[in-house]
């Protein structure tokens, strides 16, 4: 069923089921797996992550009900929705800052996506030498600033690209249906394999024992801003997903079993990783190195260390995937019903765009690596602007139409299917989209920026 600007001939998800994977897909990603266990680390652990699920359902949670009441309540894009609830108004225009943050970070999340790919076949075919961690180091660098990475940001984009060409629920919803379950089925073989190491008590015992002492206003701000990105809110990718949403699909309910998901996806990252990093004597704060040199290390000296590897690259690889899946259907719905493209040729078009994007951030490690601006690479860049701009504007406006601009009646009757289901929370509910939400992403927001 192909996208239309009429909701009757609109392609839905076939299943509930179908609709959650991809939600939960959208929102786990690098995030869970890469940032939670190095901002866990250098945030203290247990605290951290104390304050990290408070804010995933304090912030997290109305977020996602209000994307998914205009994404749902409108079936449209995000430009299109936004004209929809308030077409007396120039609120549309923050689709485009939905359209920009999205190629933004396919362009440099594509790259490290990339990078899973030659980390997954070359622990494959045992062409990774991590005997001391300054040859694993070598190895990072020779990978990240040749042209090689060029041909696996375009390997992983192709991937990318298959499944987006097949539409909402022969692609989307069947990749997701399958790649999911997959994707926890790996992950609770690691949680299993962690129980043998002998570091699992101190690990478990850094990130379940809270040291509330160590909760400070930078903790609070690391834990807000994961929760945050880690949900993949401000983007648009979740109102995009809603729209495809059927009316039986309980947006409330959807939106907590997301939450729920996302965070135990982080928890169990944290269950994978922190045991194996006490367990080899390496600190807990390594930092944004853990996954590609840290871990490669530890991974080594297993039982079975190149399957080990293997696997867990591609446990990241299905991650970032399922995420880029739903970066790229915002521009796409975006062309097909504003633009009146097909399928095919928004597809293709998008994918193009991401393409030259990831070809400027893969070479912003070697070849580009003088081309600056403001002091930063493409790579940089576009994470700057998309990560600590646009999705923080694109949040707060979001929390702010839906709080105050909607008419209460049409938040009421998406979340309770018009009065079948019942909704006890929804003051609460706009009163955090009004007053609690707003505030806290633009802490966020000058936090990131360098303010505070």
């Amino acid at each position: 069923m192909g996208l239309s600007a009429d909701n009757n001939e609109r392609a839905v998800f076939a299943t509930k089921f179908g609709a959650v994977a991809t939600t939960v897909g959208s929102a786990v990603g690098l995030g869970n797996i890469w940032r939670f266990p190095y901002e866990a680390g250098i945030h203290g652990g247990g605290a951290f992550m104390i304050c990290y699920l408070a804010f995933v359902f304090m912030i997290g949670i109305p977020l996602l009900c209000a994307e998914f009441c205009i994404g749902r309540g409108t079936r449209s894009n995000i430009f299109g929705a936004y004209r929809k609830l308030r077409p007396d108004r120039n609120w549309h225009f923050a689709g485009y800052i939905g359209i920009l943050a999205s190629i933004l970070i396919l362009s440099f999340y594509s790259v490290v996506a990339g990078w899973t790919i030659e980390y997954c076949l070359s622990s494959l075919f045992g062409q990774l030498d991590f005997s001391d961690t300054q040859t694993g180091h070598g190895q990072f660098v020779n990978l990240t600033t040749g042209w090689r990475p060029v041909i696996w940001t375009f390997v992983f984009l192709m991937c990318n690209f298959i499944i987006l060409i097949g539409g909402v629920t022969k692609g989307i919803e069947r990749a997701s249906n399958i790649l999911m379950p997959l994707f926890f089925i790996l992950l609770a073989a690691f949680c299993i394999n962690s129980f043998t190491l002998p570091g699992f008590k101190e690990g478990v015992t850094f990130l379940f024992k809270p040291d509330f002492s160590k909760i400070s206003p930078s903790v609070l701000l690391g834990a807000l801003g994961q929760a945050f990105f880690s949900l993949s809110l401000g983007l648009g990718c979740m109102m995009t997903y809603a729209s495809y949403f059927n009316k039986d699909n309980r947006l409330g309910k959807t939106a907590v079993t997301t939450a729920v998901l996302d965070s135990s996806v982080a928890i169990l990252a944290g269950i994978v990783i922190f045991p194996a990093v006490f367990s080899f004597g390496i600190s807990p704060e390594a930092g944004p190195t853990l996954v590609f040199e840290v871990l490669p290390y530890i991974f080594s000296r297993f039982p079975g260390g190149a399957a080990w590897s293997t696997l867990f690259f591609l446990l990241l690889f299905l991650a970032s995937l399922t995420s880029t899946v739903s970066m790229s259907e915002i521009s796409i719905t975006y062309f097909c019903e504003e633009k009146r493209w097909s399928r095919k040729k928004a597809t293709v078009v998008s994918s193009a765009i991401g393409a030259v994007g990831g070809l400027l951030c893969a070479l912003s490690f070697g070849p580009l690596n003088h081309l600056k601006i403001s002091g930063m690479t493409f790579f940089d860049m576009f994470d700057y602007l998309s990560s600590n701009i646009c999705l923080p504007i694109g949040g707060m406006i979001c929390s702010i139409f839906t709080g105050w601009l909607i008419n209460k009646r049409f938040v009421k009757d998406e979340l309770t299917d018009n009065g079948k289901h019942r909704f006890r929370l929804l003051s609460l509910l706009l009163f955090f989209l009004r007053w609690i939400c707003p505030a806290a992403i633009f802490l966020i927001f000058l936090n990131s920026i360098g303010i505070i």
